[in-house]
């Protein structure tokens, strides 16, 4: 998520184009005089999705630590929660509650459009003009009405991570480029006793991904953008999304028993089959370089296996081969945070702070000159990747907003348990867009 920088330019053409923009200011608190900052103490929470032992729960844990270092009147009291968990359930309830976090997950787009209109956010326009102008376009994504509502600290497409090693035996020479060429590479795989593609469908969105991916390929990028604007499904190419992923899973490229399989949460999960050799490859986006660290019975064979590719082409589909699937994780103030809040998140996506992120390897930064962390082989070739997307769709359950969204990833996970269709599919957003 070579880095986000270097396709700066591409994201402020696409990206911000299928953003759901509609929600009235949030009217945050004016900003605190500097003489008022760090007078009394404050003890900020703070929720992010470093649930799992690693090197991103450590440095969000050290950056806590040394931002209370430098400013001993604030506390910082950390909760990490799993991404389904946190997004799905935590910060909608919190958010209506009389005690939200302090500084939470966003994920821009629709969803935090929603949170603007419903006044959840405080507005941070005026205090972070300097980190916008170092982030770039990205961070228009956490822009509602040309306002500032968060910041993004991390940017990067999704691809298929994979068993270079697999690939090798079952004598794949290269990285698919179509899906022709991938649905001979699960033939080969298969041949050699090898599960082609681990998915974690029981969390939903691992396997709602293959069907915005379908989307990608199956819709124009007029049609993409006019969907996020006005919530019209009525576009033929939303059913081919789901009748090429019906064709697809008929195929049988994936674990058995998928539907019940969790994304990211142990060694027996989605990631955890790819990272242990139990699968050959995985749909996820970059941040998953990091789990994989954590959920890998020995890491460093981790780094020597693992490679990554973008998700290949459909042939004759009249949707963009060169464009990806993207997005980014980002935090926000809640609206009657302490104005110390938004100093910490300014703190986060500081270029040094970035910088330590990126040498983390659990995802690419956003700040301009950040990049220079990056080691890892595979999230460079997101990064190169990213920088040649024709077009970068932001994730469609951020685009549409939780309520389509949330319509949307039952249904596709429907068809993946075998008692959905890809008419239902749209039908369910169209029902959601109608509420």
């Amino acid at each position: 998520m070579a880095t986000k920088r270097r396709a700066g330019a591409v994201l402020a053409l696409l990206m911000t184009s299928v953003l759901v923009v509609t929600g009235c200011s949030g009217g945050g608190d004016e900003a605190a005089p500097q003489s008022e900052l760090y007078k009394n103490p404050v003890t900020l929470t703070w929720w992010h999705n470093a649930s799992q032992d690693g090197p991103g729960k450590t440095y969000w844990e050290k950056v806590a630590k040394d931002f209370s270092a430098l400013h001993s009147t604030v506390k910082i009291e950390i909760e990490a929660i799993e991404t389904n968990q946190l997004q799905r359930t935590r910060i909608p309830a919190a958010l209506l509650s009389s005690d939200p976090p302090d500084l939470f997950m966003t994920w821009g787009g629709g969803e935090m459009s929603e949170q603007v209109e419903a006044d959840y956010l405080k507005e941070i326009t005026d205090q972070t003009k300097t980190e916008v102008a170092s982030i770039g376009s990205p961070a228009e994504i956490w822009q509602v009405n040309g306002k500032q509502y968060g910041l993004p600290f991390r940017m990067g497409i999704e691809g298929i991570w994979y068993n270079k090693e697999m690939f090798a035996s079952a004598g794949i020479a290269a990285p698919p480029t179509t899906f022709e060429e991938l649905n001979a590479a699960v033939t080969k795989l298969k041949a050699i006793n090898v599960v082609p593609i681990a998915v974690g469908a029981g969390d939903k969105w691992p396997a709602a991904h293959w069907w915005y991916n379908m989307a990608l390929r199956a819709c124009s990028v007029d049609t993409l953008k006019k969907a996020a604007k006005d919530k019209t499904f009525d576009d033929p190419c939303f059913l081919k999304a789901g009748q090429d992923l019906k064709t697809f899973i008929d195929t049988k490229p994936f674990q058995p028993n998928f539907i019940a399989t969790p994304g990211q949460n142990d060694p027996t999960s989605a990631n955890g089959m790819l990272a242990n050799g139990k699968a050959a490859m995985e749909l996820m986006g970059d941040w998953n370089r990091g789990t994989l660290d954590t959920v890998a019975t020995d890491p460093a064979k981790v780094a020597k296996f693992l490679g990554w590719f973008p998700v290949p082409a459909i042939a004759g589909s009249p949707g963009d081969p060169k464009a990806a699937l993207g997005g980014g994780d980002g935090f926000a103030c809640s609206k009657n945070a302490p104005a110390e809040c938004v100093e910490f998140l300014k703190y986060i996506v500081s270029p040094e702070v970035q910088k330590g992120y990126a040498e983390t390897g659990t995802g690419l930064p956003v700040v301009k000159g950040a990049e220079v962390g990056v080691k890892d082989p595979a999230l460079k070739s997101i990064s190169d990747a990213t920088a040649a997307a024709s077009y970068v769709q932001l994730w469609l359950d951020t685009a549409y907003g939780s309520t389509i969204g949330t319509a949307m990833n039952d249904a596709v996970v429907a068809i993946f348990a075998g008692n959905g269709t890809p008419e239902k599919v749209v039908s369910g957003m169209k029902a959601a867009a109608s509420k």
